[in-house]
């Protein structure tokens, strides 16, 4: 079944029927029901049970009520290792992995995961509101402290008084390609913020929310997430669609028109009735709201609402946020977009917390990423990829952002999912009890450095609305909040928030990414020095690069978020950079140094900012670690200049002991950008530098590094990408008794300019296919590729005529994505 622009095509049938025998009990807290503003827990009287099938063994639990309702795909583990998604019932009930692994066969619990954290031991929320959480200042934020304040807040309210002109036209109205046949229509209904008098055609901005319960009962006060539209039992739809009033209302208020919709019906079907979480629903529901509004702003369709919209929409300036899996579907819709002949302009793209777990790459578009750091739901952080996946994915000429928001979660930017302000149940994702006394993330800890939830609006207000402001309006002055320099506005005080940028094209010179060697990197003297990649448990089979983060992800999942796996892609490579360690005695090593020469005719410096890079210490590193950096100009002098001189890059964000949680999220490892203004190297000739060298300022230590650039701060320009998307078929083999491959076809729908690549992944373990990543090549002028995926074969007679294995087109540089899913099925010949 092939389904329109770019949504995906049915890998599987629906739902999921499981018989359950009764090996295990797992003790989980208390039940789903909710009370007024409470944190939905986690279900009791958990039954387990693991059977041997012929291809391998099923590993089937139970719940009393439905599983939580998260962005984070459920997993289950078996005693305390993840061992993949799981297969979810209509009810939410039932949850089924099946897997070849045999250590599964020798069970003593099966518990409930997410993005790799065992939950299962944290007991319920208190159902009190959260109190006012002090905001401890943390040393390593100095540089920032210092950075300058910009007088021009983006939260203080505009010239204009907001109108709101909400519309709701019914709770099933779209089919979603995306939505597996069986599944309902979903809802066209949004919050519309108007500026009131506002001449002419104004910039759009959509917000679309991310994964939260979609019904409840007010009376009861639990929530529902099995059915759409709302049953009779759970009649009210959560409005998590009205929960972004404050960042709407600062962006209206300055002559921006803002739409915020409604996806209740994609969230409380996603789990049973799409192959890729919803992602290709939710970008097509943005789709669909900007068709029909661009027909409203023409005069056409409905007369109420024509009457609103005539003439007010300006579509050649549209920007899109996304919360959690929203942040996956804004950038699906962008992509989506890509693909009209005549595309919508959004120009701004901005994913909040976001998932990402297909690693599609998105180039050519303005793009910031806010992380919390205390995200209890999406606590691995996995959209930092959109960052690093999209920076080299084409020659662009925009900015890029990745932020750290320290002591945010990640429900505290919607006012629905924040309990002191919601109307429907809701909860602190961090959790209670154990983690809820976390030194760091805690929100029963005086001593924590969680922020206030009223200042994490703030902070998101801030930095969306500026975002928004200075790509979509121009306003410059709101780049230091973007662009790695650390600038602050007045209604952030308190809050920490710290910088990944990449300037646009135009405004730098790339240096040396540090991803593979190269001839101008040279590298000595170091204790170890390696380009690395991925996880230690995830490193991939297609190449010969070590891991970057060497410590076990059964211990400590969600601490890296550059090298944290991707759920349909684990084994495709993340994020490559280099990483040194040193050690010595008394003195810092004489000869150890990275040496990055600059190439020939590209020597004057001079009319850049600042020299760049990313930079991070490494994950086992204690004590004080920095790194001297010099220049060498070409009559020999030089000049250096420390790291923790500018930046705190180099010293440790806050970590914890607490062991309690069965998994350890916090420290972080995660690059900051380091600015080394040029105006400190004054005894260097700018004109003709010939070297940036690293070197060791501390005895012992061990750092990452990427992206050497000089450059100077700037928006650049963007809009829809015009590169080529490639789209992979659906096959159908015989499983055969020996091994053997199975060809699949990559079509593209327009000739590639220049070489591209992509990767072909498989996530599922099976007796017929292992979860493995393919990389694929593509010439320039190409139109079609094929791969040749490896078939184990066997002799064993399965259960079932055929299977079908998800098959992912991931992490494209120099392509896009158009059909990204397909199925492989595979025929039982035994």
């Amino acid at each position: 079944m092939q389904w329109t622009s770019r949504a995906r095509k049915r890998a599987a049938s629906g739902a999921l029927a499981v018989g359950l025998g009764v090996a295990g009990v797992v003790a989980l807290p208390t039940t789903f029901a909710t009370s007024v503003n409470a944190a939905p827990t986690l279900p009791s009287d958990g039954k387990w049970d693991v059977t041997a099938t012929p291809t391998g063994y099923k590993v089937t639990l139970t719940l009393d009520s439905e599983v939580p309702v998260r962005d984070a795909l459920t997993e289950l583990a078996v005693d305390g290792r993840v061992i993949g998604e799981a297969k979810q019932s209509l009810d939410g009930k039932t949850l089924t992995v099946e897997t070849t692994d045999k250590s599964v066969a020798d069970a003593t619990s099966v518990q409930l995961a997410f993005s790799g954290s065992i939950p299962s031991v944290e007991s319920a929320a208190s159902s009190a509101k959260l109190k006012s959480l002090r905001v401890a200042p943390e040393a390593e934020s100095s540089a920032i402290a210092a950075a300058a304040t910009i007088g021009d807040d983006p939260a203080t309210p505009g010239a204009y008084t907001v109108k709101r002109a909400d519309y709701s036209l019914g709770e099933s109205v779209w089919k979603l390609p995306g939505l597996f046949p069986a599944a309902s229509p979903v809802e066209d209904k949004a919050a519309v913020y108007l500026p009131d008098g506002a001449a002419g055609a104004r910039p759009l901005v959509v917000f679309l929310h991310g994964r939260h319960s979609a019904c409840y009962n007010p009376t009861t006060r639990t929530t529902n997430n099995a059915v759409w539209p709302c049953p009779t039992t759970h009649p009210v739809p959560i409005d998590s669609y009205k929960g972004y009033d404050q960042t709407a209302e600062a962006l209206a208020s300055h002559g921006y028109v803002v739409v915020s919709i409604s996806a209740n019906g994609i969230n409380s079907q996603d789990a049973n009735y799409t192959d890729d979480a919803g992602t290709a629903a939710r970008g097509q529901l943005v789709m669909n709201h900007l068709d029909q509004l661009a027909r409203w702003n023409d005069g056409k369709g409905d007369k109420t609402q024509r009457a609103v919209f005539a003439g007010k929409i300006d579509f050649n300036n549209v920007g899109l946020m996304g919360h959690s899996r929203g942040g996956e579907g804004v950038v699906e819709a962008a992509l989506q977009n890509s693909e009209l002949h005549k595309p919508y302009n959004i120009k701004a793209v901005l994913p909040l917390a976001p998932i990402d777990f297909a690693r599609e790459t998105l180039p050519d578009v303005p793009m910031a990423i806010i992380l919390p750091y205390c995200d209890g739901d999406v606590s691995n952080q996995q959209g930092q990829h959109y960052y690093d996946d999209s920076r080299y994915a084409n020659d662009d000429n925009v900015l890029r952002s990745s932020l750290m928001v320290m002591g945010a979660n990640h429900n505290f930017f919607n006012t629905e999912w924040t309990p002191e302000t919601s109307v429907s149940p809701s909860s602190d994702d961090w959790s209670a009890s154990a983690a809820g006394n976390d030194a760091v993330c805690g929100q029963n800890n005086p001593a924590s450095t969680r922020i206030t939830p009223a200042l994490q609006r703030s902070v998101g207000t801030a930095y969306m609305a500026g975002f928004f402001r200075l790509v979509m309006g121009g306003e410059a002055q709101f780049l230091p909040l973007f662009d790695g320099t650390n600038g602050t506005v007045a209604s952030t005080s308190g809050a920490t928030v710290y910088t990944q940028a990449q300037q646009p094209g135009s405004l730098r010179m790339d240096v040396a990414t540090l991803e593979a060697p190269a001839k101008n990197v040279l590298i000595s003297g170091f204790a170890t020095s390696d380009y690395c990649t991925n996880h230690v448990n995830y490193v991939t089979q297609s190449t010969d690069l070590s891991p970057c983060y060497s410590l076990s992800s059964v211990t400590y999942p969600g601490r890296a978020p550059h090298w944290t796996p991707a759920s349909y892609a684990p084994f495709v490579p993340h994020s490559p950079v280099l990483k040194t360690t040193w050690t010595t005695t008394g003195t810092t090593p004489p000869n150890a140094a990275v040496r990055v020469t600059l190439p020939s005719g590209k020597t004057d410096v001079s009319g850049f900012d600042a020299l760049t890079f990313r930079a991070a210490r490494d994950e086992v590193s204690t004590g004080d670690v920095d790194l001297n950096v010099t220049l060498t100009d070409g009559a020999g002098k030089t000049q250096s200049m420390t790291v923790s001189s500018v930046s705190p890059a180099l010293t440790a964000f806050p970590g914890s002991t607490n062991t309690t949680l069965g998994v350890q999220r916090l420290p972080k490892t995660w690059m900051r950008t380091v600015r080394m203004p040029l105006a400190g190297f004054n005894s260097v000739n700018l004109k003709d530098i010939r070297q940036v060298r690293f070197s060791p300022a501390t005895t012992t230590g061990g750092a990452f590094l990427s992206d050497v650039t000089f450059d100077t701060p700037g928006v650049g320009a963007g809009g829809p990408s015009e590169l080529p998307h490639a789209s992979i078929a659906d096959a159908t083999v015989s499983e055969g008794n020996a091994p053997g491959y199975v060809t699949m076809r990559i079509s593209l729908d327009d000739k590639l300019a220049a070489p591209a690549s992509l990767w072909v992944a498989t996530n599922i373990s099976s007796t017929q296919i292992e979860p493995q990543a393919i990389p694929v090549y593509l010439p320039e002028g190409a139109r079609s590729a094929t791969v040749e995926i490896p078939l184990l074969g066997n002799t064993t007679r399965g259960t079932a005529a055929s299977s079908s294995i998800r098959v992912v087109l991931t992490d494209g540089q120099g392509v896009l994505f158009g059909d990204q899913f397909a199925a492989l099925t595979i025929l039982e010949d035994d």
